[in-house]
């Protein structure tokens, strides 16, 4: 996925596949996302050193007992990201980023984990450090995070994928809060996304290894390609499985595949990983979405 601009027509041609195939279908679409909460949040806790599994995740926000001691802080971790995802399904739609409805989803990630700092950004004095990098001074947040924001909305002839690449690495860097920014920046990533009439993206923490070394590419040389590449793995896989789900195909486990076309498992999975096959992965599985006469 090195050129960019190939990827980015790709995506395109996915969207417009996309809208044709979700005519009369929206209330399975609905029932896409409610299924895709817990995925979005264990991933995203998990990328912040959650200990809690894709299992735990989902008994906790269907209010089932886990089966070990979990932490109130893991609990109410799972319980309000959930709630900030399922809420920016609707505010996207109705208002563009801006400092108020950052704050506000903040306010509602952090209650009752800390209370002192939900809701606002870092103030004098409340500097942060992520491993051996660390962040601007507070006193420069609001202008800084001001100028991710407008760089994004004004660069408009860019692709989605350059875009919001670049607004994720700029909104790490500033840092704006003293906890949270991480599960913040990937919910504003699909609040953009959203916004813009494309489906949302689940960074995934299997793939933590290059989304940490897209930080160090850009703190180091500037540069966006590493993550670039994975929001554009992100989104193909997203179109994937919504496009298998809304064009009524077969999904089946991509090793039954390989199997019944007598085929390469490992060579598919490293396709499905570079997302050159409409493969995708649902809950931690990599399936396919196959035409019902060539199942």
């Amino acid at each position: 996925m090195a050129n960019t601009l190939k990827v980015y027509k790709t995506i395109q041609e996915l969207r417009e596949r996309y809208y044709k195939a979700l005519v009369g279908k929206e209330s399975l679409l609905k029932l896409i996302a409610e299924a895709e909460v817990s995925e979005q949040v264990y991933n995203s806790n998990a990328i912040e050193n959650s200990t809690l599994s894709l299992e735990e995740t989902d008994k906790i926000l269907m209010q089932i007992e886990v089966d070990r001691y979990i932490s109130e802080r893991e609990i109410f971790e799972a319980k309000n990201l959930a709630r900030v995802v399922t809420y920016i399904e609707t505010k996207s739609k109705e208002s563009e980023i801006n400092f108020d409805i950052i704050l506000s989803l903040h306010k509602m990630l952090i209650s009752n984990i800390r209370d002192d700092i939900a809701g606002r950004f870092r103030k004098e004095g409340e500097w942060v450090r992520v491993g051996d990098y660390i962040a601007p001074n507070p006193l420069e947040v609001t202008n800084r995070l001001q100028k991710v924001i407008t760089e994004y909305n004004s660069n408009t002839r860019e692709s989605v994928i350059k875009r919001i690449a670049r607004f994720h690495l700029g909104f790490e860097y500033v840092h704006p809060f003293c906890d949270g920014n991480g599960r913040i920046g990937r919910v504003l990533n699909n609040y953009f996304l959203m916004r813009g009439g494309y489906v949302s993206i689940n960074i995934k923490f299997i793939d933590r290894m290059m989304y940490y070394d897209a930080f160090k590419e850009f703190q180091t040389k500037g540069k966006t390609k590493i993550m670039e590449t994975i929001v554009a793995r992100a989104l193909t896989n997203s179109y994937h499985k919504r496009l298998a789900y809304l064009e009524n195909k077969v999904i089946i486990n991509l090793s039954e595949y390989a199997k019944k076309n007598k085929l390469s498992h490992a060579n598919l999975i490293n396709k499905a990983k570079r997302q050159t096959i409409e493969a995708f992965v649902e809950r931690g599985i990599w399936k396919i979405g196959v035409d019902n006469k060539k199942k």
